[in-house]
């Protein structure tokens, strides 16, 4: 009788966007963001004291069919860690969930919670990393960790055509799992700014900053500003 390998077999990736969602939502590799998402859903923020806290990673969301996807950075700790979805329940998600509607890729502007009838048309939301960081700094091995997330959103959403990446570090998860999975990176290396774009292979990716309350409250990025860079998306996309 032939001897079973001692070793682990590597896990199968994940068959559907729903199992993956679920494999998201179970992770705990990494200890230090663990224990920074469930002691901000305990101690919560004084007006959401009453609000029941997600506290777990949060998955993507949006359109299985979407043909436009967008990258951020990672959930905020009293939006995406509270309400379980992606740029829901905070400025950002205002600004994001508005302009995608303004474009047609949302049946409505505002996103506060999981339960508020919205959908998203044509689109997908997701992140670099999946635990709300302290201080919105994931570190290097945080976001090595959930790389393979994206790289299964990637290869699970069969349609996407265009990429918009929220932030350097959004722009930069992209390109390192574009480059795992094999496909060729343009030489130079695609360096981040906001409104450049790139052509790779079938894909258009748009880099935009990120709709921080500190980009917008400076002026570092404006409303026109953020409109072109979804303008320009809107207009590959019916391409």
């Amino acid at each position: 009788m032939a001897r079973r390998s001692a070793a682990r077999r590597a896990p199968r990736p994940p068959a559907t966007l729903a199992r993956l969602r679920e494999t998201i939502v179970q992770c705990r590799r990494c200890a230090r963001l663990v224990a920074h998402r469930e002691r901000t859903a305990t101690e919560k923020r004084p007006a959401y004291r009453n609000d029941p806290y997600w506290g777990r990673p949060v998955p993507g969301f949006g359109d299985p069919q979407a043909r436009l996807l967008v990258i951020g950075l990672a959930p905020a700790a009293h939006g995406g860690n509270r309400t379980g979805r992606m740029f829901t329940g905070d400025r950002s998600g205002d600004w994001l969930y508005g302009t995608l509607h303004r474009f047609g890729f949302a049946n409505q502007p505002t996103s506060t919670h999981r339960a508020d009838g919205l959908a998203l048309h044509d689109a997908y939301v997701t992140a670099a990393a999946r635990c709300a960081p302290p201080d919105n700094k994931p570190t290097r091995d945080e976001l090595d960790a959930c790389r393979p997330f994206l790289a299964d959103e990637l290869r699970l959403l069969r349609r996407v055509r265009v990429v918009i990446a929220l932030g350097r570090i959004a722009f930069d998860a992209f390109w390192a799992v574009h480059a795992a999975s094999g496909h060729a990176v343009p030489r130079p290396r695609p360096s981040f700014a906001h409104g450049a774009a790139y052509r790779v292979g079938a894909l258009t990716v748009l880099a935009s900053y990120h709709p921080s309350q500190r980009n917008t409250q400076t002026g570092m990025l404006t409303a026109a500003m953020f409109d072109a860079v979804f303008a320009a998306a809107r207009q590959s996309v019916d391409q």
